[in-house]
């Protein structure tokens, strides 16, 4: 690929590492495209069992080329092709049945911020900022609107929209866009022990999991939720991974998802 490579270890984490480091990983159509591709092969991939997302070099992401959006900027309907294939590569990153980690250094800025809220978990150094900067340039964060206000809820979104100033990791920890904030030479080990977590649990759990919560909202557990939560637990309990879980658990012992 151009803009970006992929490798997967022996334990099944899968490192899809953007490298436009140049220009900070902004993402063009190609990074879009190439994004949707390896994102999708590590869902397809039975040996896949974790998703860290990276940035080669000084940045994390800093969101869309301007030389990119000016190409878009021909026609409406140019934009709007543009604007879709974005839309399903953010998608298909945050409905990834498999646990997804973005590892952030640097910068993260608009759409960079998109890629980290998509995931599952962010990891960023203490030296790490952030803006969702759109509105400087004249337009929104559309695209990546609602997954920053998954994360941040809706009056940290509004904010970080409207101002697009830039916020310290440490902020952003607090506002939940982060979820631990490190030194940069205890990057690559505070990953490990999170990818390390990720592992000990059962895969067809997370995958559950991850499409259960897509399904709820905070507010009222209505009937319907009561209901969907019952026949979901009911489902997966009779499931193998849930007896070999039972099993590995009375006979202390590792599950046989985790390896040796």
């Amino acid at each position: 690929m151009e803009t970006l490579t992929i490798a997967v270890d022996a334990r099944g984490v899968a490192h899809i590492t953007m490298t436009r480091p140049e220009v900070f990983n902004a993402f063009n159509e190609v990074m879009i495209s190439e994004l949707t591709q390896a994102v999708g092969h590590c869902i397809a991939d039975p040996g896949v069992r974790v998703i860290v997302l990276a940035g080669a070099g000084k940045a994390f992401s800093a969101g869309a080329d301007i030389e990119w959006m000016r190409r878009a900027a021909a026609s409406e309907q140019t934009n709007l092709a543009d604007a879709r294939r974005f839309a399903e590569m953010l998608r298909q990153l945050a409905e990834c049945p498999k646990p997804t980690l973005a590892r952030i250094q640097g910068l993260a800025l608009g759409g960079g911020v998109g890629l980290a809220c998509a995931c599952d978990i962010a990891i960023a150094t203490v030296d790490a900022k952030f803006a969702v900067s759109e509105a400087r340039f004249g337009i929104l964060p559309a695209v990546i609107g609602p997954y920053v206000l998954n994360a941040v809820g809706p009056r940290q979104a509004r904010r970080l929209a409207l101002t697009a100033s830039r916020v310290g990791a440490a902020e952003a920890l607090h506002m939940g866009l982060l979820h631990e904030v490190v030194e940069p030479g205890d990057l690559d080990a505070a990953m490990e022990r999170w990818v390390s977590d990720l592992l000990a649990s059962g895969p067809q759990a997370q995958a559950e999991i991850k499409a259960l919560f897509a399904q709820m909202e905070v507010g009222p557990v209505t009937a319907e939720v009561r209901e969907l939560t019952a026949q979901t637990i009911a489902r997966v309990r009779t499931g193998d991974e849930a007896r070999e879980g039972f099993s590995a658990f009375l006979a202390k012992r590792p599950a046989a998802w985790i390896g040796k």
